[in-house]
């Protein structure tokens, strides 16, 4: 079947029941609206309806429950060496003892990149590595904010006067964004107040979303400390809006695969609305995390807010072109669904309507029939008003190429042909030079780390994450795991210092682990 027709070490929290290596998964509470899972695959919703077909997992797709709510484990803490260590920590620091714990895990996508936002399912997985808070509820209206990390300073404010600079994303600005998500979405005018220490293995702008696991956690430390329930959905839809206080125009992916994820499979997270499908990986194959050492944070940078707006411009430019309402249309999925067409159609439109080289903003004012004044107004973002050229030509032909890698490559794990390792390692390998050429996400290094990657025995390797830096993921069959490793450590870290310092931190395989959680000491 035609798809396109239609910071430091991984110390993670060890095994109790019910919890694996990365989290794990418990049994769910009670929460309250929102389907996770569909009991038949919707992957295919990228499609017409006329033209959707029904295709088969693997192992068939688990129904989630409305009530499908982030689990609450209890756990002797002196099985778990992490969750003592830190309590210890917060004794030390606030002269009292934590009342629970919250993770929310970090995660790498597999494939689709920058289309979540865009409208279009995403093919994610959580990994090992995670965002652990300690929390004391107190008779205050201050939340008290500490980091294990040295590096990240102390916080505290008021809970009358939360304020987000976006100008400066520190590390407790991403709290504030989940406490304030919580916050307005019940109306709540005080909240109960909160000691926190916070202690994460997520290595910061590697494109592993540390930023929004942190909001997710964030998101279910208030919840729970303020006695409240939300079910896994919601708290990905609050988590997904309130990161944007920070100036970020995410799409969704990171904090629905925080809080969806289970242990031992990936997710195809889809959205509008939003559902997340198991994809149950080849078992031959081994997938690999590789840190370029090069950051990037999406919110202190133009970049990525940039390539949201283009989407947003070609999205208006292409409706217009055809008729449609344009000004009601927000994203690249929109024309298609409006248009009945496929994914494959799409792509020759946009060769139609765009020429390859950039609009300046008065073409696309022209385009439109408006004024400079409402472009900046009505649809450009705040820190994008003073960029002057878009290439709208380019970033839909990712987005809607894109797109049809992520349904082929669920389409293969589903189906498992002979190839199918092979196969996937080519989907990979064209998401890279897509987001290279046409998405113009990469950088150098990233560049340079796919390349050895694949020279070092990878079958597939690309970015993952917003790009400009961070990470790679590259599928590796598992009898070549251990010389692939070695490989790359000597091609790529040991001809840094500055690499090998960060490379056991910044090299290793990974497998699907769970989602965000409460523990309760028993």
């Amino acid at each position: 079947m035609d798809v396109w027709a239609g910071a430091c070490s991984a110390q993670a929290l060890p095994r109790a029941p019910g919890l694996g290596r990365g989290g794990g998964r418990a049994p769910p509470q009670p929460g309250r609206n929102g389907d996770v899972s569909l009991s038949r695959d919707s992957s295919l919703r990228s499609r017409p309806q006329a033209t959707r077909r029904c295709l088969c997992l693997c192992r068939p797709a688990r129904p989630r429950m409305a009530s499908d709510a982030p689990a609450t484990l209890p756990v002797q803490l002196a099985e778990q060496p992490r969750l003592l260590k830190l309590k210890k920590i917060f004794i030390s620091k606030f002269g009292s003892a934590p009342k629970f714990y919250a993770r929310a895990p970090g995660r790498v996508n597999l494939i689709g990149e920058h289309i979540d936002y865009c409208g279009y399912a995403v093919l994610p997985m959580a990994i090992e590595q995670d965002i652990l808070i300690a929390v004391e509820p107190v008779n205050t209206e201050v939340v008290q904010l500490a980091n294990t990390n040295p590096l990240y300073l102390d916080f505290s404010t008021s809970m009358k006067n939360i304020h987000i600079n976006k100008t400066k994303p520190v590390w407790h600005n991403y709290f504030l964004c989940g406490l304030k998500g919580v916050q307005e979405h019940f109306g709540l005018n005080s909240l109960t107040g909160m000691n926190c220490l916070l202690d994460g293995t997520i290595p910061p702008s590697s494109g592993l979303s540390s930023s929004s696991a942190l909001v997710c956690c964030a998101g279910l430390v208030t919840l729970t400390a303020n006695g409240k329930t939300l079910s896994k959905v919601e708290l990905a839809e609050i988590c997904t809006k309130s990161e944007r206080y920070i100036g970020t125009e995410g799409g969704g992916m990171d904090q629905s695969i925080s809080f969806l994820a289970e242990e031992g499979t990936a997710k195809l997270i889809e959205f509008s609305p939003l559902r997340a499908t198991d994809v149950r990986l080849p078992s031959g194959a081994a997938f690999v995390i590789a840190n370029s050492c090069v950051k990037m944070n999406k919110a202190a940078t133009s970049h990525y807010n940039i390539r949201v707006m283009e989407c947003r411009l070609a999205t208006k430019l292409l409706s217009k072109s055809k008729g449609l309402e344009w000004k009601k249309m927000l994203k690249l999925q929109d024309v298609q669904a409006k248009l009945g067409v496929s994914l494959k159609e799409m792509l020759t439109i946009v060769e139609e309507v765009f020429h390859p080289e950039p609009y300046s903003v008065e073409e696309i004012c022209t385009c439109l029939g408006i004024s400079l004044e409402e472009l900046r107004t009505q649809i450009l973002s705040q820190n994008t008003q003073d960029v002057t050229i878009f290439k709208l030509y380019q970033r839909a032909k990712h987005v809607y190429s894109e797109a049809g890698r992520v349904l082929e490559f669920k389409k293969i794990c589903s189906e498992a042909p002979a190839r199918a390792i092979q196969l996937l390692g080519e989907l990979m390998n064209q998401s890279h030079i897509s987001c290279r050429d046409m998405y113009e996400c990469s950088c150098p290094e990233l560049d340079q780390l796919v390349d050895i990657c694949l020279q070092s025995g990878a079958i597939g390797s690309r970015l993952t994450g917003a790009g400009w830096g961070g990470c790679t993921v590259s599928m590796v069959p598992s009898d070549k795991l251990s010389t692939f490793l070695t490989n790359v450590k000597e091609a790529y870290y040991k001809r840094s210092d500055q690499r090998l310092a960060l490379e056991k931190n910044s090299l290793f395989a990974t497998k699907p682990g769970g989602g965000a959680l409460v523990f309760l000491e028993a």
